[in-house]
Formats: C-alpha cells, sequence, structure tokens
C-alpha cells in the first residue's frame, strides 16, 4: 500500500492540540504532514484516500501496562499475537510488564523483547524493567542499565515490593534516569488466599475475599516514600474510593505521582463473578474470567474512579491486558488464575461510559493517548498526537458501531474476557502505526 494516506472527512480529535473537528489529514513517509480542512490537502502522487466520515480520529491508543507474557509464557500469549490483538483494539504503543521468565531485569531480556517487537511486532511495544531481581523484592536492579537497554520504567508487577526500605531504594535509584517506578498496590498478608473483592458477593458465594485495605494500605506507604524521596511513582491499577482520594490528597501536596485505572474496574462490579444461576439445582455458578487482580469492586468504587479521570486525579487508562490460556481458567474459582484479556474490547467498554454520559469522548481520548505518552515521555519520540513532523500512529473507531464480542475471533491467545458474549457499542475501523496499515477491521 501508498506511504501516502490521505484520511478525508472524519471527526479528528486530538487532545494534546486542543483539536476537535471535521477534517483531513495527511500522512506521507510515515509521518503526520497536514491537517486542514476537506479538499483542501497538497496534491500527492500515488495517494491512498480512507473515507472517514462518521470516524473518530484520533491519535493511536497508548497502553501502559499489559502482559505480552514471552519470553517463558508463550502457551499464553507471544509478541506476535499480543501485538495484533493491541492493533485491533486501536492501540499503537503498549508497555509490556517484565513478569515475564526470565524477568526483564536485565540488560540482555530487555533486548530480546524489543529485538522481537521489530521482527514480530504489529505496534511499537516499549518494555517496562524490573524493579528487583527475579522480582524477588531482595536486592535492586541495575536500573541504569535497564535505562540505558530501553526500559520505560521500573516495576515487579504481579509481586508488589513489601519492604519499605527497598522500596525507598528503588525510588532513590530510579531518580537518576528520571523513569517512574510502577507499583501493584498490594498488601499480601492482608490479601492472601482471597479471590475477590471482600463483601457481600464473596460472602454469598463463599469465596474469601480480598479487603480494599489490601490495596489502599501501600498506597498510601508509596505515596509517602515518592514525597520523601521525590521520585516518580505511578500507581497501577487503582480499584478502590479511597485509594483515588489518597492520589488527590498527595498531588494537592505536590507529590510526583500518576496513575491509571482498568476498563474493567470502570465498568463491572463484583457481581460480575457471579455466573448465571442453574434453575435445576439453584445454585449459582463463577465466572473465573472475572477473575482479576485487584478485583472488581463496587458501584461506589467506580464512581469514585470515574470521578477521578475527569478532575485529573487519575492520569490514563490502561488495560492490564493479561491473557491466560483454557486450562488457567476452566477450573474452580480458587484454582483460576487471576486476569483478564482486555487489548481487544477496551475501546467499547470505555465507549459505554461516554454512550451513558457518564464521561466526555475527549477526556477518555486524552486518557488514552496525550497522558500515558506525558508519563513515558518523548525517549521514543513525541507520542499520542497528530501534530505534524510526528510518527503517524493514528486511531480511526466507529463510536457507534455495535457488534457482539466473540472470544474465539479474538487476535489474542487470552480468549478470558468477561465480556465474552455481550453487545457493545463503539469499534475499531482502522489502526495506523508509522504510516503503515496494520489493521483494518474484516480485513484478512
Amino acid at each position: 500500500m501508498s506511504t501516502t494516506i490521505l484520511i478525508s472527512g472524519g471527526r479528528i480529535i486530538d487532545p494534546g492540540q486542543g483539536i476537535d473537528e471535521v477534517a483531513d489529514l495527511l500522512i506521507t513517509k510515515g509521518k503526520i504532514a497536514w491537517i486542514g480542512d476537506k479538499g483542501k490537502a497538497p496534491s500527492q502522487p500515488d495517494l491512498t484516500t480512507i473515507d472517514a466520515t462518521g470516524l473518530i480520529v484520533c491519535p493511536g491508543f497508548i497502553d501502559l501496562h499489559c502482559h505480552l507474557r514471552e519470553p517463558g509464557f508463550e502457551d499464553k500469549e507471544t509478541i506476535a499475537t499480543g501485538t495484533k490483538a493491541a492493533a485491533r483494539g486501536g492501540f499503537t504503543t503498549i508497555c509490556c510488564m517484565p513478569n515475564t521468565n526470565p524477568p526483564l531485569d536485565t540488560q540482555s531480556s530487555i533486548d530480546y523483547v524489543k529485538k522481537a517487537a521489530e521482527v514480530e511486532g504489529a505496534v511499537q511495544v516499549l518494555p517496562i524493567g524490573c524493579v528487583t531481581k527475579g522480582r524477588q523484592g531482595k536486592e535492586i536492579t541495575e536500573m541504569s542499565e535497564l535505562a540505558k537497554a530501553g526500559a520505560i520504567g521500573f516495576s515487579d508487577d504481579g509481586e508488589p515490593v513489601a519492604s519499605s526500605r527497598i522500596m525507598s531504594l528503588a525510588m532513590d535509584y530510579s531518580q537518576a534516569s528520571g523513569l517512574p517506578i510502577i507499583d501493584h498496590c498490594e498488601d499480601q498478608e492482608l490479601s492472601d488466599g482471597g479471590f475477590m473483592n471482600d463483601g457481600w458477593v464473596s460472602a454469598r458465594l463463599g469465596l474469601k475475599g480480598i479487603p480494599k485495605v489490601a490495596e489502599e494500605i501501600t498506597v498510601a506507604r508509596d505515596l509517602a516514600l515518592a514525597q520523601l524521596t521525590n521520585a516518580r511513582l505511578h500507581i497501577a491499577h487503582v480499584s478502590t474510593a479511597d485509594s483515588v482520594e489518597l492520589i488527590r490528597q498527595a498531588k494537592d501536596k505536590g507529590t510526583t505521582v500518576t496513575a491509571e485505572v482498568t476498563p474493567h474496574h470502570l465498568t463491572l462490579t463484583e457481581e460480575r463473578v457471579m455466573g448465571s444461576k442453574l434453575e435445576e439445582h439453584n445454585q449459582l455458578t463463577y465466572d473465573t474470567n472475572a477473575k482479576v487482580n485487584p478485583p472488581l469492586r463496587n458501584k461506589e468504587d467506580i464512581a469514585a474512579l470515574i470521578k477521578g479521570l475527569k478532575d485529573g486525579t487519575i492520569d490514563a487508562i490502561a488495560t492490564d491486558h493479561a491473557p491466560h490460556t483454557l486450562v488457567d481458567k476452566m477450573c474452580e474459582f480458587g484454582l483460576a488464575a487471576f486476569g483478564i484479556s482486555g487489548l481487544e474490547t477496551a475501546l467499547a467498554c470505555l465507549m459505554s461510559l461516554v454512550h451513558s454520559d457518564q464521561l466526555d469522548l475527549n477526556t477518555l481520548i486524552s486518557k488514552l493517548t496525550s497522558e500515558p505518552a506525558r508519563i513515558i515521555g518523548t525517549r521514543y519520540g513525541e507520542l499520542g498526537t497528530l501534530k505534524p513532523g510526528c510518527r503517524a500512529d493514528v486511531a480511526l473507531f466507529d463510536p457507534n458501531k455495535e457488534w457482539t464480542v466473540s472470544s474465539l475471533d479474538f487476535a489474542s491467545k487470552g480468549r478470558n474476557t468477561p465480556f465474552d458474549g455481550c453487545h457493545l457499542k463503539g469499534n475499531v475501523m482502522i489502526t495506523i502505526v508509522g504510516g503503515k496499515i496494520v489493521y483494518k477491521l474484516n480485513s484478512k
């Protein structure tokens, strides 16, 4: 396909530039070349035109938090399949977590992911390095080495750094690179043995719950350490109202903290864990695809998370895409793995908030583009924008296209989604990475 593409007549929304207008967008040589009135684009040879009438045209989405599983867990996902799933979801840059085997705690492991992504990846992959060696929480990694190799932050995601002393040292050392510590906030002594949110649903189902305070205690600790060390802190997958308030207060004090929330924590409550009722036996089944860590909370928490997005307390939306095999999920609830495969359903789930007037479209797009780009910085170029001269990473989506989720059609190996069979409204039509169309709906 021609490297010169004209996207015509779409509603261009670029929150980073304050653009929201029906216009044309021209892509040449892999970069954004021009934005202007329809029919006014500079003449170009070998031009491919995309009619975007009725579509939203925006910067490609950026996912600060996903799991590609490679190396070590290729039965769950690979860089090739994970990036194809990302492209289907409108994501053009994804940041992969280091809980692989081996973990991303050395320069060679970071190099492996980068090289594999260059060869097999459909979208740009930015690796996140470990905070501690082997994600064991005992010895800090060579952070400067990981940063030089291309890591965009440090995390032991899935295994919180339990020691306050180690976390404080990690924050001190991270300042040399200017990269954030990205923490999975969980007091595992409090959450130990828990499977879902501690509340009326867990009591009804007879499942041990995970109290909200297990998250909030660690959020409070990390915020205090960030204020002490003046380090950059990023709180992953915030899920409770009190966590949001703690972050809000820390920002008011000047603490350098950012935060993310997932689509599933914004749209699903703990009740989703309850499966269909077995009429013959008058019993409830459990949906292991709704088992995630941190667990799905309640509607009051969702309201607080949405408010946090609106007032800037929560900076970004990240999928926490966590693909698993069927074996990992088709078992007893207590034995099932935590995690939801989320790249391909993220936009449609989030559009439910727009269609129900809980969140405006511009705010949603900013939380998927310009704001996560600000957290990453400009090391990999200026991301999350349609500014002329920048790399042409573009998503085109129909906000009103209705579709039914079928996990069997996923590009991801992970079929573990609680949205399987759900009727959603809003779908990605085309994804462009570096001026190349990497996904087109119904394309083979």
